[in-house]
């Protein structure tokens, strides 16, 4: 079977990079374009091409925790238009017998509409069931035993000297070849300073860098409070990435005073003992980082070949939910989220502050009062804040007021935050603006820049009805990663996919209940719903507007 598989390169959306951008953004800097962020469409255009009956894309996790997730978003559209099932998610690799905290996003797309499955976790191997048989070394130790003083490295081994007691060490060694079975190659590490070596040996896996002894720090520890990292044996290693080949510093052995050797760092991303690195040990220490847990790949593509061949037709395509969404949004004629409709930014921000969450019954009433005060400066008017508190008062807010007029004289002086052009963060500042409100804001009145943001939000019990969706707990599973992705799957990245976001909001709040059943036979999306059909509601009716 044909498969192409890759990533696009993952270092514009690591956690480092969206670092470096928001530091950027503090300094008053330009965000700059990293062209990075383009390749996707390179990869898009290879599939489009070739058109294998699957494609398999995996990148960093922060791909996914974007606020508008744009990329990702498009992707999916891209690959369904083509006639693929697609399925995301971040999964991690301990769930799969790889010894490490390592989360990834893997995409996977079935030609002909098929339904991916994802493959069934595994045991979690800890560190000592990973590399407890492999023999103590020396830091900077090299073997002795090369023909060529030179090549040394490349060509010495050392013995094993231990046999593999678990399951994952005797599969380490499976393939190792007859002739050479009791020869462990590229257990190498670096020299170890001897400041470092006393560092080293007053440390546990719990201790921070700013616990050492004050003399023997060579680096700030207000800033550098994780740099050394002792690993512990009954827990699973910290990341293995690239960084791994400029310091091993994140990676000190359990028990011994040195680092990662070559060979225990590939153990770790599960290479067989049997697999050799080209160059030397940093170039080795690089590939080892930057590659994909072969045991993870190996259960990826186990389901990926018995998905495409045995699976049935995915039951949902992304931009069909969004367009169902989005068109039953358009036809309501009176919302229990009124201000899902707001012409502007401030009656967004009032509204929700002042009214969110209030019962259905007063809710209109509720608008109609916030609804006058169009702009800012109306609340600087005494009388109709006062007028404003009294109303307020009655259904229990009142305290919410003196927040909304603070906010109203913020805006006063920054005007220019409340324009749709605003991006999302420049209203941050604004008294009772969280975060979550700001999304809120940015998605119910979106930008008209070219580089406009459409978050997605997993709140507001958006994430109930996607979880009903999709038959996935992804309500209470991390929100920012799996709650986004399966938001994303409902909304699309295309001409609905606003107004599909908006009806989700309207949804959870009329129709798909979390105090009583939910009213399924008005529901949009009652023919594709997984709880629909597993709580036996039937219909081929359409929907019906309220």
């Amino acid at each position: 079977m044909q498969l192409i598989a890759g990533s696009p390169p993952c270092q514009p959306f690591s956690a480092a990079a969206r670092s470096a951008l928001r530091d950027l953004v503090r300094k008053g800097v330009r965000q700059p374009h990293d062209q990075r962020r383009d390749l996707w469409q390179s990869f898009i255009q290879i599939v489009s091409s070739v058109r294998p009956p699957a494609v398999l894309m995996e990148n960093v996790p922060e791909m996914a925790l974007d606020r508008d997730m744009a990329i990702l978003r498009a992707m999916v559209d891209e690959l369904e238009a083509m006639g693929y099932g697609v399925q995301e998610r971040v999964v991690s690799g301990a769930d799969f017998g790889v010894p490490q905290m390592r989360q990834r996003l893997i995409l996977v797309a079935l030609l002909g509409g098929r339904e991916f499955v994802w493959p069934v976790e595994q045991p979690m191997v800890h560190l000592r069931a990973a590399i407890g048989d492999l023999p103590p070394v020396e830091g900077g130790w090299r073997p002795s035993n090369g023909d060529d003083p030179v090549d040394r490295v490349a060509s010495g081994w050392t013995p094993y000297e231990r046999e593999p007691v678990t399951d994952f060490q005797r599969s380490m060694r499976r393939e190792v070849p007859l002739l050479e079975r009791d020869r462990l190659y590229d257990h190498i590490t670096r020299p170890v300073r001897d400041d470092d070596k006393l560092v080293f040996a007053q440390m546990n896996s719990s201790t921070l860098y700013s616990e050492i002894d004050k003399e023997l720090r060579r680096y700030r520890h207000d800033i550098f409070e994780d740099k050394y990292n002792r690993l512990d044996w009954n827990e699973l290693s910290r990341t293995i990435t690239a960084h791994i080949a400029k310091d091993g510093y994140w990676y000190i052995h359990p028990s011994e005073d040195r680092t990662l050797t070559v060979r225990e760092a590939a153990r770790l991303q599960t290479f067989g003992d049997h697999i050799r690195f080209s160059g030397p040990p940093s170039s080795a220490l690089r590939q080892i980082g930057n590659a994909v847990p072969v045991i993870l790949a190996e259960h990826l593509g186990r389901a990926v070949l018995n998905s495409a061949q045995e699976s049935k037709q995915a039951r949902r395509v992304t931009r069909d939910t969004a367009r169902a969404l989005a068109s039953w949004f358009r036809s309501l004629d009176n919302l229990t989220i009124p201000w899902l409709r707001a012409p502007n930014r401030w009656l967004v921000f009032t509204s929700e502050l002042l009214w969110s969450r209030m019962t259905r019954e007063h809710v209109r009433e509720a608008w109609l009062a916030t609804e006058r005060l169009a702009e800012p400066a109306a609340l600087l008017d005494e009388s109709n804040a006062r007028s404003l508190h009294r109303y307020a008062r009655l259904r229990s807010r009142g305290d919410r007021v003196d927040t909304v007029r603070a906010a109203a004289e913020w805006f006063t002086s920054h005007p220019d935050c409340l324009t749709d052009s605003a991006p999302r963060d420049s209203l941050l500042g604004a008294p009772g603006m969280t975060p979550g409100i700001a999304d809120f804001v940015v998605r119910v009145r979106p930008g008209e820049t070219e580089d406009r943001e459409d978050p997605v939000i997993p709140l507001y019990g958006i994430l109930r009805v996607a979880a009903r969706y999709s038959g996935e707990d992804v309500e209470h599973r991390n929100r920012q990663s799996d709650g986004r992705l399966a938001v994303a799957r409902m909304i699309g990245g295309d001409r609905d996919s606003h107004d599909a976001h908006l009806a989700l909001f309207e949804l959870a709040n009329s129709v798909c209940w979390a105090t009583r059943p939910p009213e399924c036979g008005i529901c949009p999306l009652r023919s594709t719903c997984h709880f629909a059909a597993s709580s036996g509601f039937q219909s081929s009716l359409p929907f019906t507007s309220r």
